[in-house]
């Protein structure tokens, strides 16, 4: 019995391991393809976007692991609670990869120079990848009050996503490339979200309760 238990518990710690290293290849996709946006090889962008394969495939992986160990084994409540956040989180990740591609695939389709939506495009980047980075400090030391800024901070993103789709003049003078600039901008505003939703997951995971009843 000690065995299985000790096997079951290692099966658990690689679970954890594999959302992390998930988190990490999303963090790396997220900066290539903003990257990809200011870069004139249009080769940076193509790789950027093979990469997101990466992704889809651990999260699969991560998926058929949740699934063997709901039906091998009894989880108890707490264990539960980490298979079902697990598949969320791995969700999330997932379709930020999808985000992170398409903002590298824009750069295909259009060259964006205007300084001034480039400078805001960069900082909502800038912002999520700090939201992942904190987060993964935050649940390195359990830290529910920066799981809860973090989750807030989203809103800096939203409203740089306004700013930039409320830009009365017309981006480099082209009405395409006007529009390839507002799609990457909404891209980087689905990512924060999808950030968002992560963390909301790990506080539904560590505390048991759902986070909007954080003030309740």
């Amino acid at each position: 019995m000690a065995i299985i238990r000790h096997n079951y518990e290692g099966q658990l710690d690689e679970l954890i391991k594999d959302l992390r290293r998930l988190g990490l290849r999303v963090y790396r996709n997220i900066d290539l393809g903003l990257q990809s946006l200011s870069i004139d090889d249009r080769n940076f962008a193509r790789r950027a976007i093979a990469k997101d394969s990466e992704i889809n495939e651990l999260e699969t992986e991560i998926n058929e692991k949740v699934i063997l160990l709901i039906t091998k084994q009894q989880p108890v409540a707490s264990d539960l609670r980490l298979m079902m956040a697990a598949l969320k989180i791995a969700s999330n990740f997932e379709r930020i990869g999808d985000n992170a591609a398409s903002i590298a695939d824009i750069r295909l389709r259009a060259k964006i120079t205007d300084t001034y939506v480039l400078k805001r495009l960069t900082t909502m980047g800038k912002l999520a990848l700090l939201m992942l980075t904190d987060l993964k400090e935050a649940v390195k030391n359990n830290d529910l009050l920066l799981i809860k800024e973090i989750i807030e901070r989203d809103n800096d993103i939203d409203d740089l996503y306004k700013n930039i789709i409320n830009t009365s003049y017309l981006i480099d003078n082209d009405p395409f490339v006007a529009g390839q600039a507002h799609l990457a901008a909404r891209h980087l505003e689905r990512i924060g979200d999808h950030i968002g939703d992560i963390s909301e997951n790990i506080y539904y995971y560590l505390t048991g309760t759902r986070y909007e009843n954080y003030n309740n």
